[in-house]
């Protein structure tokens, strides 16, 4: 009886209730987009650093993996002492550089990484082979554009430029074997991958060394105790699991956090006093109307509960709305932000989970009771013998 009545009251206004509906949509939807950015780009960041299984990152000490051209050495006793923990399963050094691809009279710029073939986790391969010999070479998408080559191409790869003689170093004829996906790579970064000896025998420098370790434990076993294991045997390496990568990421992006939180906030309270608006105008309409059922014995609480049904219905519309709203904004913002130079292209900034989804619902019907408890007050607080002699002179 109640949600019938606070129905057809709101059937009565269609056009209000229309307008209200789509202004509670619009707040809906930047709610549930505030809540995906504040979880988004973490949940994305997991994500992205377990697609490959690897639970740990061995970096140069004091910094984060390729945040400087440092290196790591020994090679060969960094493998010898992680495989004495039986809890470790897969160890995969990387060596990083620049490279140089010398293509008619062009000088195409690009990276390279020395990988391991058999326990690489830097890329997915999407055609050719891999590379299985010390002559192969591998390449995305992006500098197979740039190079205007096919798999089966020889390229001239060199990883040094001398300005002052003009004169590339480390020069060596590499076959194109095969095209692959970077996982961690940008949409606009020209990346390719040898084997990490054949790229140490092009840079002429200090053999065996590293730039970055992707360590894989045993399943069962607690990686941030392998971590803490990795750090008394190795001094001179930062080892980084998952939950330290993401804390420091959580750092750097916390303002993201902050704006999603301000944001979230706002659209939640401009969704509250709007519903609470039009609510009150409503009541104030029906005065004459209420004092008259008070007057044939409805009780106080029946009105209260009509009133708050009519501000949970018009939150409840507008939530649903707003969640289909949001899910198409979010899509095209993520478009737009995803597209900035140097991001991976598996980092999501609005990532949905429909615990966000829930979350939003859950606050806007809150919201929704909390706006419709003070027209609802006000309705069954009015004098019944002056609403209906207003009423009557009216």
């Amino acid at each position: 009886m109640r949600a019938a009545l606070a129905l057809a009251s709101l059937i009565r206004h269609r056009a209000r209730t229309v307008l209200a509906v789509l202004g509670v949509a619009v707040a809906a939807a930047m709610l549930l987009d505030m809540v995906m950015l504040a979880t988004g780009m973490r949940e994305s960041f997991r994500e992205l650093l377990l697609s490959r299984g690897f639970e740990i990152r061995l970096a140069p000490k004091g910094t984060l993996p390729f945040d400087t051209d440092a290196t790591i050495p020994g090679v060969g006793a960094i493998i010898a002492t992680l495989r004495a923990n039986p809890d470790i399963r897969e160890i995969s050094p990387v060596l990083g550089a620049s490279i140089h691809i010398l293509t008619g009279n062009r000088d195409v710029s690009g990276s390279a990484l020395g990988i391991d073939p058999s326990v690489q986790g830097d890329y997915e391969l999407l055609s050719g082979r891999d590379v299985t010999t010390p002559d192969a070479i591998v390449v995305n998408d992006h500098l197979l554009r740039q190079l205007g080559a096919r798999v089966g191409d020889t390229l001239s790869v060199a990883t040094g430029y001398d300005p002052q003689t003009r004169t590339y170093s480390g020069q060596r004829k590499l076959f194109l074997t095969g095209r692959v996906k970077f996982i961690y790579g940008a949409n606009d970064q020209s990346s390719s991958a040898v084997r990490r000896e054949t790229l140490e025998a092009m840079g002429g420098q200090a053999r065996d060394r590293a730039s970055l370790f992707m360590v894989r434990v045993r399943k069962g076993a607690n990686a941030e105790q392998v971590r803490d294991w990795i750090d008394k045997q190795l001094p001179n390496v930062t080892a980084i699991s998952i939950a330290t990568a993401i804390a420091q990421v959580d750092e750097r992006l916390s303002y993201f956090r902050q704006l999603a939180l301000i944001l979230g906030a706002v659209s939640l309270f401009v969704g509250f006093l709007l519903v609470t608006t039009l609510v009150t105008v409503s009541v104030n309409e029906r005065a004459g109307e209420i004092a008259v059922m008070r007057a044939i014995g409805v009780s106080r609480s029946h009105v209260v509960e009509q009133i708050v049904l009519e501000g949970v219905a018009i939150s409840f519309a507008g939530a649903v709305l707003g969640l289909a709203l949001g899910l198409v904004t979010a899509r095209y913002l993520n478009a737009i932000l995803s597209a900035f130079p140097g991001l991976p292209m598996a980092i999501d900034f609005f990532l949905f989970q429909p615990r966000a989804a829930w979350s939003a619902l859950g606050l806007l019907i809150a919201s929704g009771i909390g706006a419709g408890i003070y027209p609802a007050w006000r309705a069954a607080s009015l004098p019944i013998a002056e609403s209906l002699r207003r009423e009557a002179i009216a």
